[in-house]
């Protein structure tokens, strides 16, 4: 196992267990979480095959053992979903009739291309750390981890109205984040 291995993790630590804070809202969970994923790739260097960052290879590995905490934090309760009237308009009101938001943002390019830069991922990172924290972790539960609505209702104890509210808040805040400080500063897209 080479020191060098070592130093990466050691440098990558911070970063990892600031997203698993924002995930698990625990800081003994988190640190567990973070340390199982460094672990996991010091037990078996040789899965890293270097297709991808070591970074983005440690998230993977730290995405699954954050969604086995959330599973097995025992904090999931079931209760009724009340629909009222006001909370269906209020949600009616974000969306036009096809589903999609009433306004759509600017073109950003060749999106691909732009998730292949490393400064892309630091400059969401600060935008997510400017979203509310709850609204941030459930950005992160359903795009990042891939959790299911009512898993994320059920860990966050919300409703679903309230879950699609925030979602909604926080895609937004993190278009006008992101179109401010990277889009904006990518040239104009050219027409196709």
């Amino acid at each position: 196992m080479s020191p060098t291995l070592h130093q990466e993790l050691d440098a990558l630590r911070p970063a990892l267990l600031r997203f698993a804070i924002l995930q698990l809202r625990n800081v003994t969970l988190a640190d567990d979480v973070v340390q199982d994923a460094l672990i996991a790739v010091l037990e078996k260097p040789e899965r890293f095959a270097g297709q991808s960052s070591l970074r983005t290879y440690v998230t993977g590995i730290m995405k699954h053992k954050i969604i086995d905490a959330l599973r097995a934090s025992g904090r999931v309760r079931q209760f009724d979903i009340g629909e009222d009237q006001s909370e269906d308009d209020v949600i009616d009101a974000l969306f036009a009739a096809d589903g999609h938001t009433h306004s759509k943002p600017r073109p950003w390019g060749n999106p691909e291309d732009s998730l292949e830069q490393k400064d892309f991922f630091r400059v969401m990172e600060i935008c997510l750390e400017k979203l509310p924290a709850k609204t941030a972790r459930i950005f992160l539960m359903r795009e990042w981890l891939d959790l299911e609505t009512d898993e994320i209702c059920k860990e966050l104890e919300i409703s679903t109205s309230n879950a699609w509210v925030m979602l909604y808040r926080a895609r937004l805040r993190l278009r006008e984040c992101l179109e401010l400080n990277w889009f904006g500063n990518l040239p104009a897209a050219t027409g196709r």
